[in-house]
């Protein structure tokens, strides 16, 4: 991140610009920078100006209390400001739920993009799954317990136990519980879990909802409900993909998308 702006309550926020066209900003998911999203950012760099932020409360971005969602909704204006006053936005698995609300909120955004923002309506006890999960985070980071609060969400995550306990002894795990109180800024922006449905129906520009072929089929089934839920949506799948998708074939979809 080499350039900084700052949003409406003084959270200085880090960013970095690639490419040129069309301007889009891309929101990371939980536990990750704009760092995480570079390597897509380079896939769009010859069909779009894409912009990559840390997140309030990570990386080289600031925070300031007390969060809330509007707060973060705030950043990307913030952002958009700064790279000229309009944008399309992008964003993953939580990220993907915050530029929905962006747009919700009426910001001057031109389209949105989202992969696998992680409503678990089609999940079976998802909705149960979700307020123990908010219920147990809220406590451990109330007690300062980072790395359950890590652990948490590495279970929310399906990571198993045996690997649950290898990240615990790897180098990365101080980076982790380093980020551990955004977590709750991620289960903010999620808020109960389930698809908003009503507040989705505000999103009035461009939307397409991307899901990869081989990720689990509650996934792919929130990712085509959101594409129903907003007015203009468009729902596609990428043959062979998790949620872990790989920029080289992530990148072409949303570059047809943004700039075609």
């Amino acid at each position: 991140m080499d350039k900084k702006t700052t949003s409406r309550d003084g959270t200085s926020l880090a960013y970095k610009v690639t490419g040129q066209g069309p301007t889009v900003i891309l929101a990371s998911g939980a536990m990750s920078t704009g760092g995480t999203l570079a390597p897509l950012a380079l896939r769009l760099a010859d069909h779009c100006t894409a912009v990559v932020y840390d997140r309030r409360g990570r990386g080289a971005s600031g925070d300031t209390t007390p969060y809330a969602v509007e707060r973060e909704v705030e950043d990307l204006a913030a952002l958009m400001e700064a790279v000229g006053g309009e944008a399309a936005l992008f964003g993953v698995s939580s990220g993907g739920a915050l530029v929905l609300e962006a747009a919700a909120s009426g910001l001057p955004v031109r389209q949105v993009a989202v992969y696998e923002a992680p409503f678990a309506d089609l999940l079976e006890g998802g909705a149960e799954r979700e307020a123990v999960y908010k219920e147990n985070l809220g406590k451990a980071l109330a007690e300062g317990r980072r790395g359950d609060a890590v652990e948490l969400f590495l279970r929310l995550t399906g990571l198993g136990e045996e690997m649950i306990r290898g990240a615990r002894q790897s180098p990365m795990w101080s980076g982790l519980e380093a980020a551990a109180p955004s977590l709750a800024y991620d289960d903010a922006v999620m808020g109960d879990g389930l698809l908003p449905r009503e507040r989705l129906t505000a999103v009035s520009v461009p939307v397409l909802s991307v899901v990869g072929g081989a990720s689990p089929e509650w996934m792919r089934e929130a990712g085509r409900a959101v594409a129903e839920a907003v007015p203009r949506g468009t729902y596609r799948v990428l043959d062979g993909q998790t949620h872990m998708v790989e920029p080289d074939v992530l990148g072409p979809a949303l570059a047809e998308f943004f700039a075609g």
